[in-house]
């Protein structure tokens, strides 16, 4: 049954909106290993007189196929990786070795200003096939095993299955290591969900009544109805959320299928995302941050963790229009570099490259479109657990291992942006998570950025930020 339309909702909104929740109720032939057929973006323009029924002429084409698979399905679905990937997911920028050597050295500062080696360093052909050695699978094993006695049950529901996981506090002590060391990816969804909301300062600010635990279920129980009860409401974003959902990630088994339940489950989440918060709204950068957390939660819950990363991670100043948290964050960045690399930022000065030409989208999607997706996941391990500081620290690691091709006699203005924009594989994951462990582990240095970060604010307030960054 397709919801009814909003006062004066634009019709071919109401058509994305009906159309999502007409699939929602037939599900999609072939979800997860074919295609599927593009309908909304056909479709916009033609208005309400396709309606009520979003999709009659398509009826014959949803109907769900037989449940057995069959062996060309099977054989489609066995080229999946361990992360759901039918091929490595990268974007369509440079591909970039991300080399371990200069990791060993930590964050300190360094006085070159120039260098003899290239601007541009070699490109990799493509992105390597993950791969899991016996060695590793065998560390995995042990890690999980350790994860399975650190997360215990901390309630369960009327059919008592568990509800919410938490760190034993025996255990609380090894979090940080073992955090920095990867999360198992069998335990990534409780863990994810147990450290967001740990972050959460909720507890203690909110209006509701009841002791601290009573008080988290009643936001818990709230997060959900809210977000059930948007999926029927119009968002002036849902055209764009349309046009945005089914090329991201699209090459993961859940996304893959237009209007596949992974599809329909993006479109929802951030449909009522838009509508949480009335001056952030919807951008792009929401989109990557959706689809990562639905591979592994149910899309409530990643409702409720875009809720709690708005509220206590502050990405609500991220997506906030003027992106006031993003010119937070390149202050405390530059800051960063004229400390530990002055050649770098003179540099940049020289060839008048602003933070901004490069990094927007380091920050605004969590380098989801930056790194490849086994290193994305190892980084959003840590910033659940640290906070947005590790963020900017992601981003002066990659002006750390690359400062020599940045000050080298051959960079340019073209060779800077084209290196800062590239798509970066690690050669070694361990080796930046070490590294970024060391350089949060700086105390002075912690201590600088927050104040750095009350810099910023003064000089908003003072209306003198302009000419306050590259």
């Amino acid at each position: 049954m397709a919801p009814s339309p909003g006062a004066n909702e634009d019709p071919d909104s109401y058509f994305v909106r009906a159309t999502y929740a007409a699939f929602d109720v037939s599900g999609v032939k072939g979800d997860g290993y074919e295609d599927g057929e593009e309908i909304t973006r056909n479709r916009l323009g033609s208005g309400r007189n396709n309606l009520p029924s979003p999709i009659p002429d398509t009826a014959t084409r949803i109907q769900m196929g037989p449940k057995e698979l069959n062996e060309r399905e099977v054989k489609l679905l066995e080229q999946v990786d361990r992360y759901g990937f039918y091929s490595p997911p990268s974007s369509e920028n440079r591909l970039l070795l991300f080399p371990s050597q200069p990791l060993k050295v930590a964050l300190s500062p360094y006085r070159a200003t120039s260098s003899s080696v290239t601007a541009t360093p070699p490109l990799l052909p493509s992105q390597p096939p993950l791969q899991e050695s016996a060695v590793e699978r065998k560390t995995e094993n042990r890690r999980i095993a350790k994860w399975s006695r650190m997360l215990v049950p901390a309630s369960r529901d009327s059919g008592a299955n568990i509800a919410k996981w938490k760190f034993e506090e025996r255990k609380r002590h090894k979090l940080e290591e073992r955090v920095y060391k990867g999360i198992p990816d069998r335990w990534r969804a409780a863990a994810w969900y147990t450290l967001i909301e740990g972050m959460a300062t909720f507890i203690a600010t909110s209006p509701l009544p009841g002791k601290g635990k009573e008080r988290e279920v009643l936001r818990q129980e709230r997060l959900i109805a809210e977000y059930h009860d948007a999926i029927d409401l119009p968002s002036t974003f849902d055209i764009q959320i349309d046009l945005d959902v089914p090329r991201t990630i699209s090459g993961h088994v859940m996304f893959k299928t237009r209007y596949g339940l992974g599809q329909r489950s993006m479109f929802h989440v951030l449909h009522s995302f838009s509508l949480h918060c009335e001056s952030c709204g919807y951008c792009q950068g929401m989109g990557p941050l959706a689809a990562t957390l639905l591979s592994y939660m149910e899309p409530e819950r990643v409702y409720i963790c875009l809720v709690r990363l708005h509220d206590d991670y502050d990405t609500h100043d991220i997506f906030l229009p003027g992106f006031s948290g993003l010119l937070e964050a390149f202050y405390v960045q530059e800051k960063v570099m004229q400390k530990m690399l002055p050649g770098v930022y003179a540099v940049f000065k020289q060839n008048m490259i602003s933070t901004t030409a490069y990094a927007v989208k380091w920050y605004i999607t969590l380098f989801a479109n930056t790194l490849s997706y086994q290193t994305q996941l190892r980084l959003w391990d840590v910033y659940f657990l640290e906070g947005k500081d590790v963020l900017v620290l992601m981003a002066i690691s990659i002006l750390w291992v690359f400062k020599d091709n940045l000050l080298s006699k051959e960079a340019s203005f073209e060779s800077i942006l084209n290196l800062l924009s590239s798509f970066y594989v690690m050669e070694d994951d361990d080796a930046l998570m070490a590294w970024l462990r060391r350089a949060m582990s700086d105390r002075k240095l912690r201590r600088d950025m927050a104040l750095w970060r009350e810099e910023w604010k003064e000089l908003v307030r003072t209306h003198q930020e302009r000419d306050a960054l590259l």
